[in-house]
């Protein structure tokens, strides 16, 4: 499966990425408002975790949410977001490689069991590996640290791209991102929240 490669192609920039910083670094800002670098890699760390649950659920049919709720999330990160340096390195480590462990321990038949995403979708559990993949290789470019989307692999970058306008479609965006893009506008339309 593809996204279980770009999984492992993201995660492998997003740590190195990190790597690359100083531990003072990590307080700058990211490049998504309001966070810094260190909630950046509390999120990454607890979205594997999240993630991990989605799997288990898939495998045993226990149902096992992402997130009890929207502020289990936030607080989450924020109470990572100010532990020391190389413990926060060391989670979010830690959490990828166990990660990358349950997706290779899965069985085949498992991968096509149903599971709820933090938004609420019903995916199949195939569906966890590029959820992963996504959140890898765009974090690692909001670290602003270096990474950029030209260090992805071309295929990972035009996945990216469709995800992110299937996701402007269900906000009705389409046609200013449509102008934008066949260059009848010299300005970008207002797309919301990051992805």
């Amino acid at each position: 499966m593809k996204s279980r490669e770009w999984t492992d192609v993201g995660t492998k920039l997003f740590l190195a990425t990190l790597d690359g910083l100083a531990d003072a670094e990590l307080d700058a800002p990211s490049l998504l408002p309001g966070w810094s670098r260190r909630h950046v890699v509390a999120h990454v760390h607890h979205n594997a975790e999240a993630l991990r649950r989605l799997v288990s659920w898939a495998e045993t049919g226990v149902e096992n949410r992402m997130y009890a709720n929207p502020e289990q999330r936030a607080a989450e990160i924020e109470a990572s977001a100010v532990l020391p340096a190389a413990t926060l390195r060391a989670l979010v480590t830690h959490s990828a490689d166990r990660l990358a462990a349950d997706f290779d321990a899965l069985p085949a038949e498992v991968w096509s069991h149903k599971v709820i995403t933090a938004q609420g979708r019903t995916v199949l559990a195939v569906e966890i590996p590029w959820m992963r993949a996504r959140e890898v290789a765009v974090h690692a470019v909001d670290l602003d640290a270096g990474a950029g989307f030209a260090d992805l692999p071309n295929d990972l970058t035009a996945a990216l791209v469709a995800d992110a306008v299937a996701k402007q479609n269900t906000h009705g965006n389409l046609p200013g991102l449509a102008a934008w893009l066949t260059g009848r506008t010299a300005e970008a339309p207002s797309l919301g929240r990051w992805l």
